[in-house]
């Protein structure tokens, strides 16, 4: 049995890209930046950022393409795909993208209005914010693991 599945939270680096399919299927590609950030050998703190292509298609690339922005957070599941072609060189070009099956916005911000975007201000946050994991205990640091007792539910 094989598993294909990629779950990303980032924030989109672009606004959606709009295009429709010659068989009248609306799809849309953007991009989100993850960011990971951790301490190296010497204790100094790192961060290092991924960048991940994503398309969307039918009612799904409809959704995104009204409600997401460039600066946004949002969670992104669905699959990798890798597609190939010939440039107008002749040269062979692939890209890596995540097909998303399912898009979940994240929480808005402190300056969000909630206004949808073609009545958002027209000022695109500039900086996308850090998402911090600092305080996720790891197995590494002696962690005792969970008790069940401590679970509220």
């Amino acid at each position: 049995m094989n598993f294909n599945k990629a779950i990303v939270l980032g924030n989109l680096t672009r606004d959606p890209e709009s295009r429709t399919l010659p068989s009248g299927q609306p799809v849309v590609s953007f991009s989100i930046a993850t960011n990971r950030v951790y301490k190296d050998q010497s204790g100094n703190k790192k961060q290092v950022t991924e960048f991940h292509n994503i398309v969307a298609f039918s009612k799904l690339a409809d959704i995104c393409s009204r409600y997401l922005i460039k600066g946004k957070m949002v969670l992104i599941e669905g699959r990798i795909q890798t597609r190939s072609w010939q440039d107008q060189s002749g040269n062979k070009r692939y890209r890596t993208e995540i097909v998303a099956e399912n898009m979940q916005m994240g929480p808005r911000g402190a300056g969000d209005t909630g206004a949808m975007p073609s009545q958002a201000p027209s000022q695109a946050q500039d900086e996308i914010p850090i998402i911090e994991t600092e305080e996720l205990p790891s197995a590494e640091e002696g962690e005792e693991g969970v008790n069940v007792k401590d679970i509220p539910f």
